[in-house]
């Protein structure tokens, strides 16, 4: 779990997760979004999938990246056990 919140803690690492939302990419298409480095870009997806917050499926010559929302869900499960009711603490 430490390697996700790492790789949720950093704005491009959640940017190229919303990029995602909508539909699976290419790793120069995820660039083409920001002004960074190609191999910038690579070391965050590379510490997404370490999180396993990014699958990637290399098809033909390219790699595309989906998002993972089975390790996104634990994660909001697990935030929300953490609410309790009022008192229940005391």
């Amino acid at each position: 779990m430490n390697l996700v919140y790492k790789a949720l803690a950093d704005a491009t690492r959640r940017d190229i997760l919303n990029l995602l939302k909508s539909k699976d990419l290419t790793a120069g298409e995820i660039a083409e979004h920001f002004r960074i480095s190609k191999p910038s870009i690579s070391h965050h997806l590379n510490l997404l999938k370490q999180a396993e917050l990014v699958h990637a499926e290399k098809k033909g010559q390219y790699v595309y990246y989906s998002i993972n929302t089975t390790v996104l869900q634990d994660v909001l499960t697990w935030l929300l056990s953490l609410q309790g009711k009022k008192g229940e603490r005391e």
